[in-house]
């Protein structure tokens, strides 16, 4: 197994307060320093801590491992589980990301070529589904993911994916539901697009 000699770790992705984080050490790591600090940082940064968000970041990484102690996230890994199932059942073509190797329980991530990401947010934005095309942090960005690329999907591919992530409160209601809709809306755009390429064949024919 292959670790980090380095690592970066935010308190907001498991629940707790923004803007606090932590760094972690393998020991014998070095870190080059960009600005020196005071020795309440170990020398490795300068400022104040905040005291309340770190206490804070502590508690949530408190209840974040007893979660997983309490098999909570295996939950939500079935779910993920049953969705990727259920779209795959309901559309041919479409491909997952990281499905053949261990992953976040949480979470998925799949394109279907030729529909655009952003496309797909709008749509299940209004069917009243939060997803994402993207990592929150590339917002506005239109060029194909680099991740992605990386893992041999070509632009139109990239451009076609969409993030879905649940939690503890999702069921398996919310699951199909979402399932059904995405489905239902992924045929439309498809049988849209076969329309509109014989019409444009038809006129193109007469002229």
């Amino acid at each position: 197994v292959q670790c980090a000699d380095i690592a970066f770790v935010s308190s907001h992705k498991i629940g707790g307060p923004k803007g606090v984080g932590a760094v972690i050490f393998r020991d014998g790591a070095k870190l080059r320093h960009l600005v020196r600090g005071g020795g309440q940082e170990f020398g490795k940064r300068c400022g104040t801590e905040n005291v309340i968000g770190i206490a804070g970041f502590g508690a949530a990484a408190t209840a974040a491992a007893r979660d997983i102690a309490d098999g909570v996230w295996e939950g939500v890994r079935t779910l993920r589980d049953l969705l990727e199932s259920a779209l795959e059942q309901g559309v041919d073509g479409l491909r997952f990301f990281g499905r053949e190797v261990t992953r976040l329980p949480n979470t998925s991530c799949f394109a279907m070529p030729g529909w655009k990401g952003e496309t797909q947010v709008m749509q299940m934005d209004l069917a009243g589904f939060s997803i994402s095309a993207g990592a929150a942090c590339s917002s506005g960005r239109v060029r194909p993911s680099g991740v992605l690329s990386a893992l041999g999907a070509d632009a139109l591919t990239a451009m076609s994916a969409i993030r879905v992530s649940l939690g503890p409160a999702v069921s398996r209601d919310d699951v199909l539901r979402f399932a059904e809709i995405w489905t239902l809306a992924c045929r439309r755009h498809f049988a849209r697009r076969a329309s509109d390429g014989s019409i444009a064949a038809i006129e193109a024919g007469a002229r």
